[in-house]
């Protein structure tokens, strides 16, 4: 027993250094991507977006790292060499070269002077992204299975509740809203092209995922006929 106790101890470290790192890797190319695509400093909506951005992440983390150690050991093991279904693999790729484009268009934007986004706008966006990231956390706390690759642990039932009782993919939802946050928060329009194709990535996704759930885990099928709608409550 004292084996495994240190063992899982060290393992739990081991993880969380990894998760920070990330953090940090993650945090450290965002600010490269938009202060040499907008060649200044000078870019308060980039800093502050970045302040927002970082705390959020950040203090999600730590929740995991507390309650559920073994979700952000799903969440850090995450890309296209991760996925098990081919077409995934594809998505993934896709998704990895879009998700930048997001934030150097919109930095270009900003260099460029070719759109003019009002302040209130760009504070709705920062908004948009807490209220996004939030919603994340909201189905990381009531799903332990979130994983970050399209798979199914042996363990794994169907959720029905909390944000699982709206949308069936809120953890997606949560995704758009905080898309359509970031050029907004960066003071860009043009960011919104990348965000659209990659809106589109994600719906390709959670269309192939709902194919692969309905035959791999038990109980879907009837927790598709209880919840109606995939993204948008009444909507779709």
């Amino acid at each position: 027993m004292g084996n495994l106790t240190s063992g899982l101890i060290w393992y739990n470290r081991d993880m969380n250094k990894k998760a920070f790192g990330g953090l940090f890797f993650l945090i450290i190319v965002l600010a490269v991507m938009l202060f040499v695509s907008a060649w200044t400093f000078y870019y308060w909506q980039a800093w502050l977006f970045l302040a927002i951005f970082s705390v959020s992440v950040l203090l999600i983390t730590l929740y995991l790292m507390k309650n559920d150690p073994s979700l952000l050991a799903k969440r850090v093991d995450a890309g296209p060499t991760h996925e098990t279904e081919a077409s995934q693999k594809v998505l993934q790729i896709f998704a990895t070269i879009i998700f930048p484009a997001i934030f150097i268009l919109s930095a270009l934007d900003h260099r460029f002077l070719w759109s003019s986004v009002p302040l209130y706008l760009i504070l709705i966006g920062n908004i948009l992204v807490v209220f996004g990231l939030f919603a994340v956390f909201l189905v990381f706390k009531e799903n332990s299975f979130t994983s970050a690759v399209i798979e199914i642990d042996p363990a794994q039932k169907v959720i029905s509740t909390g944000p699982y009782a709206l949308v069936r993919h809120p953890m997606y939802a949560g995704a758009f809203v905080m898309l359509v946050g970031v050029p907004l928060a960066l003071g860009s329009w043009w960011g919104m092209i990348p965000v659209i194709i990659l809106m589109s990535l994600i719906v390709w996704r959670l269309l192939d995922e709902e194919k692969f759930l309905i035959k791999n885990l038990a109980g879907y099928s009837q927790y598709q006929d209880k919840v109606r709608y995939r993204l948008i409550p009444w909507i779709w």
